[in-house]
């Protein structure tokens, strides 16, 4: 999955991606700690996210130092 932020300037940038359960339990989050001014578009990954058995779907939403969570979300269907 690759989740997507317009890169403006270091105030304002993609700083932060999480998943969530239906029920708003959030399963990871990943923070990113600086810009990446250099390097767009960039790739991260996120290992050890567990999900409970019984969860079919997850919610991946991203982040941005000025518009916080939202923008647009994707759900995932799980295997």
């Amino acid at each position: 999955m690759t989740l997507s932020s317009p890169y403006d300037s270091p105030e304002r940038y993609a700083d932060a991606w999480r998943v969530v359960g239906p029920d708003g339990t959030v399963y990871g989050e990943r923070i990113l700690l600086h810009d990446h001014a250099t390097e767009q578009p960039f790739t991260r990954s996120q290992s050890g996210i567990e999900i409970p058995d019984g969860v079919v779907e997850v919610l991946v939403e991203g982040r941005d130092q000025v518009s916080g969570w939202g923008g647009e979300t994707v759900t995932y269907a799980l295997p």
